[in-house]
C-alpha cells in the first residue's frame, strides 16, 4: 500500500502503524479472495434461512432474497470503491475514522467489536446440528456447558488455524468453499429429484399469504439479511491483496452474486419439497429444528441426510474460519485506531498475521457465548452491528469524494461510476435494514452500541490536536440517526408499539436517513478539511 510520506518526528504512532502495517503479506489474488467473500456468507445461514423466510412471508420470501441481493451489491459497490482506492488492512473500520473523525470511528470501531460475536453464532450452529450424533451439547435452544466446553475448544482450534502465514490460511478456506459449494448444490439437486408438488407457489395461501410487507420482515427475522451478510470480507483483506484495485471489485461482486443464487435455489428446493401433510397450517405451520436435515429424512433421502449433518459442521466451520481471520484483522485497525492498546497492532514479522488480536478476539468469542449461547439469539443482534458499519461507509465514499472536489483533485483510480447516487442509497438501505429487524433486537442492539460515546470520552486526549467540542460536532449526526431509529422502532410496527403506522414508518425511516446523509456528508468534509495529512491513505 503506498501512503503519503511523513516527516520524522511529526507523528510518531503514524510512522508506528506504517511499519506495522507494511509487515503485512501480499499473497491474495481473486480467487482467493473469491473464495474468503463467498465462504464467509455460505454458513449457517443456508441451514436456516430457507425455512424461517418461507415461515415468514410464504413462496414471496423469493423477492425477499433477489431484493437482499440487489441492495447488499449497492452497499458492496460503495465499499468497493473505497477498499479499491484506500486499500487498507480492516479498513471498515479504518475508514470512518478517516472520514467523520474520532467520535464516529470509536462507535463504529464498538460495533465492529461487539460484532465478533457472529463468530460465535457459527460456532454455536455447529454445536446445534452436531447435538444431533451427540445430545448433551445443546438442549432448550442453548449450549449446555459440555456444549460450551466443545465450542471453546473449536474457537480455539480456529485460532490455531489463523495463526500462520495468510498463504496457508488462503489455501485452506480455498479447500472448505469447495466442499461448502458443492453440499448445497446437491440438496438443490437431490430434493429436486425426490420429486416436487405442483401449484407451490400459489397453493396454501397464494404466492405472499402473509401480505408483500412481509418480505421486508423476512430481510432480518427470517435471516436473510444475515445470510447474505459477509460479502465485505474481501475488502478487509485489501492490504493484503496483489492487485486490489483489479481483484477486489470483483471478488466482492462475483462472491455476492454466487451466494444469492444458491440461496434462491435452497429456498426453490424447499418450497416445492416440503409434503402436503406438513401445511396444514400453511407455512407458518412449517417447523424442523434442523431444515434440510429433516427435510430428507422425511423425503427417504438418508444419504443426503447424513451429508447434511456433516455439511453443518463444515458449512458454518468455513464461515467461522474466515470471521476469526476478518475479527483479527479488525482488532488490528481498531489499534491502529487507538480504541485498544497498540500491543495489539503488533504483527507477527515471520507470518504476517496479527497474532496478539487473535488472542484477544478469542477471548471476546467465548464471553458472547456464555450469555447467548443459541445461533437465532446471537445473529439478532449482529446483523444491524454490521449494517452501522455500511452505513458510515457510505459516509465515507461521499465525504471523501465531496472532499476531493473541494480541492480540484481529478477522480481518483479505482473509482466506481455512479457511486454519487450509489452512496446516499445505500445509507438508506442500511437504515431501513437496522429499523425493519425490530423493536425486539434494537432495543438491545442500538443502545449496546451508543454505549460507544461514552468510551470515547474517556479514552478522548486533548493532545490529539482537535478539541472534544469539535469531534462532538463532527460525529453527532451518527449519535442523533441510532437515537431516532431507536426511537422510531418503538413507534413504529415492526414489533414496536403501532404509534406510527405502516407504510409511513418506513417513509419516516427513509426520509430521516436522506437528511441525516446530507449532514454526515457535510461534517465529513469539514473534518478532511481540516485533517492531519498522515491520517490519510495515498489515493
Amino acid at each position: 500500500m503506498r501512503v503519503r510520506p511523513i516527516k520524522a518526528g511529526e507523528d510518531p504512532e503514524a510512522l508506528t502503524v506504517l511499519g506495522e502495517e507494511r509487515r503485512l503479506r501480499k499473497e491474495l489474488g481473486f480467487w482467493s479472495l473469491t473464495a474468503i467473500g463467498f465462504s464467509n456468507i455460505l454458513g449457517s445461514g443456508w441451514l436456516f434461512a430457507a425455512m424461517f423466510a418461507a415461515q415468514t412471508a410464504g413462496p414471496a420470501a423469493l423477492l425477499s432474497w433477489v431484493g437482499a441481493g440487489v441492495l447488499c451489491a449497492l452497499v458492496a459497490l460503495v465499499m468497493v470503491e473505497l477498499g479499491a482506492t484506500r486499500p487498507e488492512g480492516g479498513g471498515t473500520v479504518r475508514w470512518p475514522l478517516y472520514a467523520s473523525g474520532r467520535l464516529v470511528g470509536t462507535v463504529v470501531g464498538w460495533s465492529v467489536l461487539l460484532s465478533v460475536g457472529g463468530t460465535a453464532a457459527e460456532i454455536s450452529a455447529i454445536m446445534q446440528y452436531a447435538a444431533h450424533y451427540l445430545p448433551g451439547l445443546y438442549a432448550h435452544g442453548r449450549l449446555t456447558g459440555s456444549g460450551l466446553a466443545v465450542a471453546t475448544g473449536l474457537s480455539v482450534l480456529l485460532t490455531a488455524l489463523n495463526w500462520f502465514a495468510v498463504r496457508a490460511f488462503a489455501r485452506l478456506n480455498n479447500l472448505v468453499s469447495v466442499f461448502k459449494v458443492l453440499i448445497p448444490v446437491l440438496t438443490v439437486v437431490a430434493l429436486f429429484l425426490s420429486g416436487t408438488h405442483s401449484g407451490r407457489l400459489t397453493d396454501h395461501g397464494g404466492f405472499a399469504p402473509y401480505g408483500y410487507v412481509a418480505c421486508l420482515t423476512a430481510l432480518a427475522g427470517g435471516g436473510i439479511v444475515y445470510s447474505v451478510n459477509g460479502f465485505q470480507a474481501p475488502l478487509d483483506f485489501s492490504g493484503e491483496a496483489r492487485n486490489p484495485r483489479r481483484t477486489v471489485p470483483l471478488a466482492v461482486l462475483t462472491g455476492i452474486g454466487l451466494a444469492v443464487l444458491v440461496y434462491l435455489g435452497l429456498q426453490l428446493a424447499f418450497l416445492f419439497t416440503v409434503p402436503d401433510s406438513l401445511l396444514g397450517h400453511g407455512w407458518q405451520g412449517v417447523n424442523f429444528d434442523s431444515p434440510f436435515g429433516q427435510l430428507a429424512l422425511v423425503l427417504n433421502l438418508h444419504w443426503l441426510a447424513t451429508l447434511l449433518y456433516a455439511d453443518a459442521v463444515v458449512s458454518p466451520g468455513g464461515s467461522a474460519y474466515v470471521g476469526v481471520a476478518i475479527d483479527a484483522r479488525h482488532t488490528y485497525a481498531l489499534a491502529k485506531n487507538g480504541l485498544l492498546p497498540r500491543f495489539f497492532m503488533r504483527i507477527d514479522p515471520r507470518s504476517g498475521t496479527a497474532r496478539r488480536a487473535l488472542v484477544l478476539n478469542l477471548l471476546v468469542i467465548i464471553v458472547f457465548m456464555l450469555p447467548f449461547g443459541g445461533w437465532q439469539d446471537i445473529v439478532s443482534v449482529m446483523g444491524d452491528m454490521y449494517l452501522i458499519v455500511y452505513a458510515a461507509s457510505a459516509v465515507a465514499a461521499a465525504a471523501f469524494r465531496a472532499h476531493d472536489r473541494d480541492r480540484g483533485l481529478p477522480p481518483a483510480d479505482g473509482q466506481v461510476p455512479g457511486v454519487r447516487w450509489i452512496a446516499p442509497v445505500s445509507f438508506l438501505v442500511a437504515s431501513e435494514f437496522v429499523y425493519w429487524s425490530g423493536w425486539h433486537h434494537l432495543r438491545l442492539a442500538l443502545p449496546l452500541v451508543l454505549a460507544g460515546v461514552p468510551l470515547f470520552l474517556m479514552l478522548r486526549r486533548e493532545a490529539e490536536g482537535r478539541s472534544t467540542r469539535v469531534e462532538l460536532s463532527h460525529g453527532a449526526w451518527l449519535v442523533f440517526h441510532l437515537a431516532a431509529l431507536t426511537l422510531l422502532s418503538w413507534l413504529g410496527t415492526f414489533g414496536g408499539s403501532g404509534r406510527l403506522p405502516a407504510p409511513y414508518d418506513s417513509v419516516v425511516v427513509g426520509a430521516l436517513a436522506l437528511g441525516v446523509f446530507g449532514w454526515a456528508v457535510r461534517s465529513g468534509t469539514a473534518h478532511l478539511r481540516t485533517a492531519p495529512v498522515t491520517s490519510l491513505p495515498a489515493d
